[in-house]
């Protein structure tokens, strides 16, 4: 069993902690009117976008690697690869 007083120091801690992150936020927006608060979160969104751009590109390599990879394979067995997009038909409804 935890000690309440264990436990109300670490509240203390984390509210104190809290505290002065804002306190230091508030500050730079008020020292900067806000914009070097407003270029870091443009920054960042950049570099998520970009990074989403680059996870969508090697998603689509592995989608184009992995239809090649299936279309040898049937032509292997002597089957005919279906077009591009097209979908097989299959014994059950959606």
């Amino acid at each position: 069993m935890v000690a309440w007083g264990a436990l109300a120091a670490r509240a203390a801690g984390a509210v104190a902690t809290g505290v002065a992150g804002v306190a230091v936020v508030e500050g730079v927006k008020k020292l900067s009117g806000g914009r070097a608060v407003h270029q870091s979160a443009v920054a960042v969104t950049t570099l998520g976008l970009k990074v989403s751009r680059a996870a969508e590109a090697g998603a689509e390599r592995v989608r184009l690697n992995t239809a090649d990879v299936v279309a040898e394979a049937r032509e292997r067995l002597g089957e005919q690869a279906p077009p591009p997009g097209a979908v097989e038909k299959h014994d059950h409804e959606h």
